[in-house]
């Protein structure tokens, strides 16, 4: 049942359009940094933060600091192979 509970978590965090979006954005990039997202997705900072704070929460993306920049990666392999079945 465990396994059900974890799989359901990963879909309810990627069943959003704009987090589907950045995690396709990121498998197929492989990294990419927050202002680059912002500009190809015409968000607020603050809703894009608070999409990537929902990935990152669920295990999905992970960042690391360049500088000033954030740069996000995919984190679990299983994304892609989820990705690549829906597209």
């Amino acid at each position: 049942m465990e396994q059900y509970q974890t799989n359901a978590e990963l879909l309810k965090a990627l069943g959003h359009p704009v987090r589907l979006c950045i995690v396709k954005g990121l498998a197929d990039k492989g990294s990419c940094k927050v202002s680059d997202m912002q500009q190809c997705l015409e968000l607020q900072q603050s809703t894009l933060s608070m999409h990537l704070q929902k990935l990152r929460a669920a295990g999905i993306i992970e960042g690391s600091r360049r500088g000033l920049e954030v740069f996000y990666r995919l984190k679990q392999e299983k994304v892609k192979e989820l990705l690549d079945v829906l597209f």
